[in-house]
């Protein structure tokens, strides 16, 4: 069986995953982000996203655990005024952006890499192994990718920050907000793919499975939220 492994503790993303069906497990990375842009002094919003995806990626992959499987680190950050901004952690933080996103638009930036940890020598006779299941030949494949979506605001009223502020759910969040929370209230529009602004965008993870021979598929649980439960009445 194909194993997935998500290199992230971010719950929107794996509920994302979990609605759309596909069987993964989640495996945390412990990786400084701020230590990682210092090294590499990446400014430019779409690459810092990518190269904190890959080493979210990498960590998780050289550990035990990761043995034979694929793993995806995500990592999502938001351009508003040619500026790079991720989670703002504090109230103060958050208030100064979205007074200035207020009526604007941004872009929001998700990198994607995959490292293929599954054994490049691996049964493709179709003998199997001793239990009988045949075992899929890795890659090797380490490769990464790039979703961007924009993300227009709507006008936003101080008290109405300060109320979102005060959930907690923007000072978590690349930008200061998400489209799956309280913060979808004040999103107009977005241009691109919506699962980009949740923090994974899925099209992107099936281009990125396929080229390490994976079809998306082959990770389905057949448990994908029931389109009768979310229809309109």
């Amino acid at each position: 069986m194909t194993r997935l492994i998500l290199a992230s503790q971010s719950p929107a993303r794996t509920k994302l995953l979990s609605h759309a069906g596909i069987r993964h497990e989640v495996l945390v990375s412990d990786v400084d982000e701020d230590a990682v842009q210092a090294r590499y002094g990446v400014t430019d919003p779409h690459d810092t996203a990518l190269l904190l995806a890959r080493a979210k990626a990498e960590a998780v992959a050289s550990l035990p655990e990761a043995e034979g499987a694929l793993v995806i680190g995500c990592d999502s950050v938001f351009e508003f005024d040619g500026e790079a901004h991720g989670k703002p952690y504090t109230a103060d933080v958050a208030r100064e952006r979205m007074l200035r996103m207020s009526g604007s638009m941004g872009v929001l930036h998700t990198g994607h890499w995959l490292v293929d940890c599954r054994d490049t020598d691996g049964d493709t006779d179709g003998e199997g192994t001793d239990d009988g299941a045949a075992t899929a030949r890795g890659t090797g494949a380490t490769l990464g990718s790039v979703s961007s979506a924009e993300v227009h605001f709507m006008e936003m009223s101080a008290g109405e920050i300060e109320t979102y502020i005060a959930t907690g759910e923007p000072l978590q969040c690349a930008g200061s907000f998400t489209i799956d929370g309280y913060g979808g209230a004040f999103i107009r529009k977005v241009d691109g793919d919506p699962h980009t602004v949740v923090g994974l965008s899925i099209s992107t993870l099936r281009a990125l499975l396929g080229q390490a021979n994976v079809g998306i598929t082959e990770l389905w649980t057949g448990g994908a939220v029931d389109p009768a439960d979310v229809r309109a009445e």
